[in-house]
C-alpha cells in the first residue's frame, strides 16, 4: 500500500512553487505569451480567491452566484491593470477594494441591477447606492498613510494586521525570507504610524490643530496623559478628536483601524471573517499578540485604554447648576468604532438649554404634533419602562405591520398609544416589544430589513442578530456590525426599517418620549437636549 502524502501545510499560500513571488508570477502577464499568462493568473486566482469571494459575499449580504460573478469581475480587472504594468505586490487589499467599487457599480446601474435582483440587499447593494461614501471620515488620516507606503509595506501590514496570519505568509508572496520580512513589517508599522501624523499635520483645518500635531502624537503613544490645554482643544476640535482615536489604534487595534480605512463597507465583517483572528487568545506578549492577530476584546480594551485619555467635558451654559457634574470619555465614531456614550436624565435647571449637551438626539427646529413624543429629553427606558421611538427624519414612530409575532415587518407609521409602537431598551441591548412576549427587534435575518423576532437568550448564538449599541446621537448600531445603523427606507408611513451604513443623518437618529418625573432617574437619554437639566454619563458595562 502506497503511504499516503500528509497534508499540505497553510504556509506559503497555494499558487506556484516555493519562492514564487505573486510579482514574479505577474511577470508572464505583461509578457503577452497566453499560454503562460493563463498559468499566472490561475495561480494568482488560488493564491487570492477564497478571501475575495468571501468579501463579495459580505459586501452583497448574499452568497452564490453573484458573488462569484463580483470576484471574477474584481480579478479581471486588477490583473489587466497588472499586465499593463502595475506591480502585483500588495494584491490582496486592491483586489478586496474592487469588489467592493464593482458592487457600488453594478447596483447604480438599473440595467444590471433589473437583471441581479440580489443587488437589492439593503445591507448589499442598495444600501451602497444610497449611502454618500463607502469609507468613514473619521478614517482619512489612516487612509491617506496607507495608500501612501510603499506596496511591499502595504502587503506586510494587511496580511500580518488585518489577515492575522503570520509572517510566513506576506514573505512567500512577496519573495523574501522571514527575518528580512519582520524587519520590513517593523519599518512598515512606524512609517505607516509617521504617515497618520504628517497627514494630521498637512490636513489640519487651522493652525491651532497643527500646532497640537506632536502634543497630540507623543502622549498617546507613550502611554502617558493629554496636557491640559490639548485636551481642551480636543473638547471643541472634531478633526483632532479623529486624530487622536486613530493614533490610539497604531498600537492597538492596528487591523481595525487599516480594515476600516481601506475597506469601510463591511470592514468589521471582514475582519471577523478571517481565519487567523478566530480563536485567538492573549498572551503575555501583549502588543506582540495584538500584531500576530489579537481578539476583539483585546482590540476593544486597547481602544479604550487609549480613548479613557480624550475627555471631553460637557459644557454648560452660564447660571444653570447640577449634582452630578460628569465627564464622558469620547472618541469619534466610525464605521465600527462606537461612542458609547448616553446620558442620565435629571430634574436640576436653569438657564435656556442653549449648550447643555454637546451630542443631541433632537433636529433643530423639530416641532411636535399632537401624539408624538415630546420634545423634552428623550431616552430608552430600562427595564419595565417603555417608549416610542421616532425618526428623526420621518416624525413618524417605528410600529409593528400586523399581528406581533415572530417575522412581522417593522414599518414606520403616524404615532400613536397603540402597544405595537412600546419598546424597551434592555441592559444587555435588545429592543424588546412590549406588544408580544420575548418579541425583539432582528436586523440580521432578512439581509439588512428590520423584522421581529425572538428574543435571544443570554450567550446565544444569535444574541449579535437582536441586539444594539446606542450612541449618544441616537443611534442604533446593530451589534453583528457596528459600521451599520438602524435607518428607515423612506418618510412615507409602511416604509420599512433597515440597515444602512452609518452616515450620521437624521434618517438614523431615534427620538423618545420624555420620561415622566417618576421614571427620570431610571431611564437612559440619548438626547437631552431639552435644557440644563440633561447630564451625559456613561453606562458602566455596556
Amino acid at each position: 500500500m502506497p503511504t499516503p502524502h500528509p497534508p499540505r501545510p497553510p504556509y506559503p499560500p497555494p499558487g506556484g512553487g516555493a519562492g514564487e513571488s505573486d510579482e514574479s508570477l505577474a511577470a508572464p502577464l505583461r509578457a503577452g505569451s497566453d499560454i503562460e499568462a493563463s498559468r499566472s493568473a490561475a495561480l494568482l486566482m488560488a493564491r487570492h480567491w477564497r478571501p475575495v469571494q468571501e468579501y463579495a459575499a459580505i459586501c452583497l449580504a448574499v452568497s452564490g452566484p453573484i458573488a462569484h460573478m463580483v470576484a471574477a469581475a474584481a480579478f479581471h480587472q486588477v490583473l489587466d491593470r497588472v499586465a499593463l504594468g502595475e506591480t502585483a505586490d500588495a494584491i490582496r487589499p486592491r483586489l478586496l477594494v474592487t469588489v467592493r467599487d464593482t458592487v457600488a457599480n453594478w447596483s447604480a446601474e438599473d440595467r444590471i441591477a433589473e437583471v441581479l435582483p440580489d443587488l437589492g440587499k439593503p445591507a448589499g447593494g442598495r444600501g451602497m447606492r444610497a449611502t454618500k461614501s463607502l469609507t468613514p471620515e473619521n478614517r482619512t488620516l489612516a487612509e491617506r498613510s496607507f495608500l501612501g507606503l510603499p506596496a511591499l509595506a502595504q502587503s506586510l501590514l494587511w496580511h500580518v494586521e488585518v489577515e492575522a496570519e503570520p509572517i510566513t505568509v506576506p514573505a512567500g508572496l512577496l519573495g523574501m525570507d522571514t527575518t528580512t520580512a519582520s524587519a520590513a513589517l517593523e519599518d512598515a508599522r512606524e512609517k505607516f504610524h509617521e504617515g497618520c501624523v504628517r497627514a494630521h499635520r498637512d490636513l489640519a483645518p487651522s493652525q491651532e490643530c497643527r500646532y497640537y500635531n506632536r502634543l497630540l502624537d507623543v502622549p498617546i503613544r507613550r502611554g502617558g496623559a493629554l496636557l491640559p490645554d490639548v485636551q481642551e482643544h480636543l473638547a471643541q476640535c472634531p478633526y483632532c478628536r479623529a486624530a487622536a482615536e486613530q493614533l490610539g489604534h497604531v498600537d492597538g487595534g492596528l487591523g481595525v483601524l487599516l480594515v476600516e480605512a481601506v475597506l469601510g463597507w463591511g470592514a468589521r465583517r471582514y475582519l471577523d471573517s478571517r481565519p487567523g483572528r478566530k480563536g485567538a487568545q492573549e498572551t503575555p506578549g501583549g502588543r506582540a499578540a495584538r500584531r500576530a492577530g489579537g481578539g476583539g476584546r483585546r482590540r476593544a480594551a486597547a481602544r479604550t485604554r487609549i480613548l479613557a485619555r480624550i475627555p471631553v467635558p460637557v459644557r454648560r451654559p452660564p447660571g444653570s447648576w447640577s449634582s452630578k457634574t460628569l465627564l464622558t470619555s469620547v472618541g469619534v465614531a466610525g464605521a465600527g468604532l462606537l461612542t458609547s456614550v448616553l446620558a442620565v436624565s435629571a430634574l436640576s435647571g436653569g438657564g435656556d438649554g442653549g449648550d447643555a449637551v454637546a451630542t443631541s438626539g433632537l433636529v433643530p427646529g423639530d416641532s411636535e404634533p399632537e401624539a408624538t413624543p415630546t420634545s423634552g429629553t428623550a431616552g430608552l427606558p430600562v427595564a419595565d419602562h417603555t417608549t416610542r421611538l421616532r425618526n428623526a427624519a420621518a416624525q413618524l414612530c417605528l410600529d409593528i405591520n400586523g399581528d406581533p409575532t415572530a417575522g412581522a415587518s417593522v414599518v414606520l407609521a403616524v404615532c400613536s398609544s397603540a402597544s405595537t409602537q412600546q419598546w424597551t431598551y434592555e441592559s444587555d441591548g435588545e429592543l424588546r416589544s412590549a406588544a408580544g412576549k420575548n418579541l425583539c427587534l432582528d436586523s440580521h435575518a432578512d439581509a439588512g430589513v428590520v423584522i421581529l423576532g425572538t428574543c435571544a437568550e443570554a450567550g446565544a448564538e444569535r444574541g449579535k442578530d437582536v441586539r444594539y449599541d446606542l450612541t449618544g446621537q441616537g443611534e442604533l448600531l446593530p451589534s453583528w456590525d457596528e459600521t451599520l445603523a438602524l435607518a428607515t427606507g423612506g418618510v412615507d408611513p409602511g416604509s420599512d426599517i433597515v440597515v444602512k451604513v452609518r452616515d450620521h443623518t437624521s434618517a438614523q437618529r431615534w427620538l423618545t418620549d420624555a420620561p415622566a418625573p417618576s421614571q427620570s432617574h431610571g431611564s437612559l437619554s440619548i438626547a437631552g437636549s431639552g435644557g440644563p437639566s440633561a447630564q451625559p454619563a456613561e453606562l458602566a458595562g455596556h
